[in-house]
């Protein structure tokens, strides 16, 4: 049986070097690409869950206020309510603007017809109702500026519930 020699080739050895370099080049050509991709999907992620914080806050409103036609009438409540919801997540409530309104209708078997909540009696056969709104509006910073998206970002909620007994 015969040996086999190896031998050695000056031309492979330097051919594997210069993969490697190619390698770090391509690694650094690709590697802000993946970072502004991370970036990107932190900050959607930041909105996102900001957004649902202010939604959850003109919930909490609406929920409070929504109890009774008196508690319906107390905007400062209900924006105490909101404000404590959003601050009880970590927010501060300064980024936090909550503003409550109602409307009054008559619902005739289903069909709806705006009624003034002051002066308003509804027709014979109807059913008053009345519907508190709670707005709120919240601002995301977001943690870096990105070209034709404006710094900050205003979020707006509105929850719309039915004013109990």
């Amino acid at each position: 049986m015969k040996k086999q020699r190896v031998s050695f080739r000056p031309d492979r050895i330097a051919s594997r070097r210069l993969q490697s370099g190619q390698s770090m080049i391509e690694f650094a050509i690709a590697l802000p690409l993946l970072l502004l991709l991370v970036v990107g999907v932190i900050e959607i992620g930041r909105y996102a869950y900001a957004s649902i914080l202010v939604g959850s806050a003109a919930r909490a409103g609406a929920a409070y206020g929504a109890q009774s036609h008196l508690t319906a009438g107390r905007t400062g409540n209900i924006t105490t309510a909101a404000q404590n919801d959003f601050q009880n997540n970590g927010q501060p409530i300064s980024n936090l603007v909550v503003t409550s309104g109602w409307a009054c209708m008559c619902d005739n078997a289903g069909t709806m017809s705006s009624l003034d909540c002051a002066t308003g009696v509804c027709p014979v056969g109807s059913t008053r109702v009345v519907d508190l709104q709670v707005t709120a509006q919240g601002t995301f910073n977001s943690l870096f500026s990105f070209p034709g998206i404006p710094t900050p970002l205003v979020i707006t909620r509105t929850a719309t519930v039915r004013i109990g007994a």
